[in-house]
């Protein structure tokens, strides 16, 4: 007999799972690709190259065009230093809130997904659902990557693609893009007191990193005060630096890392040129005093941004289920971008807080999976109808 679950049954069960980035979710995906064939649904994998990650995907009803695609990733960010009241990778109830790693985001959506499975299929879609869960989203959209051509080429054109990030059941229609990039200097190193001789890769570093400041601060001064983004402008944010060896030893070595939040109508591409002429202009410095010292700028992942143009029909989909009219944009970055880049209308509609996602006791409130089994059964008329 075909397993059957309560979205909190199956979030129970996801969450129990510790697919943390730099661990394999592939036990994770068996245990949906076994609950999925249990209901004669057939899975497809895409791996990553090392085989250790897979995304999955899978078709709910008929091999027929205009039906509606359910993305989320499976992957949770690490617990490795927070502190926890409770087991992070077990589903704990407190009050009105459901707390455990990944509840709020994102393995809420993919147990409201999974859960509506059996109903789906007993009430006959004419328009078919289609999962796609993806592997390492919280660490540059691997998965992702590499999940959308797969799923544009092998499934039926879809009407909407949703992205089921944490939005509290409102409708988002545009997000920030977001460049990551790491940043190696390297300088010359000599003793302090002939700082003169030698290239400080810290000094260097630090130059870089207050440049970024800079730009930063005239993108806040030139801010739209009608933008809807919080805050209103492309940001450029270094969120780790390490290099030197001793108070007075000239570094040899630095390296930093970048995370570039870039608003839609600006490009990744333009932000990149800019910083590595300026990385340029530093690096000839450098070698003038130096021929063996130079700075290396390595992308580590370029997400875009989801933009408004390309959400209408998901846009309208969800506004309809949702009752939610009002205009809403988020900072945080989805796949949703990169389904766009594939063709697809894409908007975001999830249960939960974004504010509760990474945080120790990570929770969602139950009245917020209630809201997303709603809106799935209203989903499912539609496409039945």
């Amino acid at each position: 007999m075909a397993d059957v679950y309560t979205p909190r049954e199956m979030l129970e069960k996801l969450v129990a799972f510790p697919t943390v980035s730099r661990e394999s979710n592939v036990e994770l995906m068996d245990f949906v690709e076994d609950y999925l064939a249990g209901h004669g649904i057939t899975s497809h994998r895409v791996w990553s190259d090392d085989r250790s990650k897979c995304n999955l995907f899978a078709l709910v009803g008929p091999e027929e065009a205009g039906g509606v695609v359910m993305s989320g990733h499976v992957d949770v960010v690490p617990v490795d230093g927070q502190d926890w009241d409770t087991d992070p990778f077990e589903v704990v109830q407190k009050g009105s809130r459901l707390y455990g790693r990944g509840t709020c985001d994102m393995k809420g959506f993919d147990s409201l997904v999974l859960a509506s499975v059996p109903a789906a299929l007993k009430a006959g879609l004419k328009k078919p659902i289609q999962i796609a869960l993806s592997y390492d989203e919280e660490t540059g959209m691997e998965g992702a990557y590499r999940l959308a051509p797969q799923i544009a080429a092998k499934m039926p054109p879809a009407q909407a693609l949703i992205v089921g990030e944490p939005s509290e059941m409102q409708v988002v229609t545009g997000h920030k893009g977001g460049l990551m990039l790491q940043t190696d200097v390297h300088g010359y190193e000599v003793h302090s007191s002939i700082v003169h001789t030698g290239v400080s890769a810290v000094m260097i570093a630090a130059e870089l990193v207050t440049w970024l400041q800079a730009q930063m601060a005239d993108n806040a001064a030139k801010a739209d005060p009608n933008s809807l983004f919080v805050p209103p402008y492309t940001t450029l944010h270094v969120g780790m630096i390490q290099g030197g060896t001793a108070r007075n030893i000239v570094a040899k070595d630095c390296w930093f890392s970048t995370d570039v939040r870039v608003l839609p109508g600006e490009t990744s591409s333009d932000w990149l040129e800019r910083y590595q002429a300026k990385v340029a202009e530093v690096d000839a410095r450098m070698k003038t005093v130096n021929p063996n010292t130079g700075i290396t700028v390595t992308v580590r992942g370029d997400i875009p941004g989801c933009r408004p143009d390309m959400a209408t029909e998901a846009e309208a989909l969800c506004r309809s289920l949702t009752g939610d009219n009002a205009e809403h944009v988020v900072s945080y970055g989805t796949e949703a971008g990169i389904f766009q880049d594939e063709g697809y209308s894409a908007c975001i509609c999830g249960p939960g807080n974004i504010e509760q996602a990474h945080q120790p006791n990570e929770f969602i409130e139950i009245a917020q999976l209630d809201a997303g089994e709603a809106f799935m059964h209203r989903l499912i008329e539609r496409l039945a109808a």
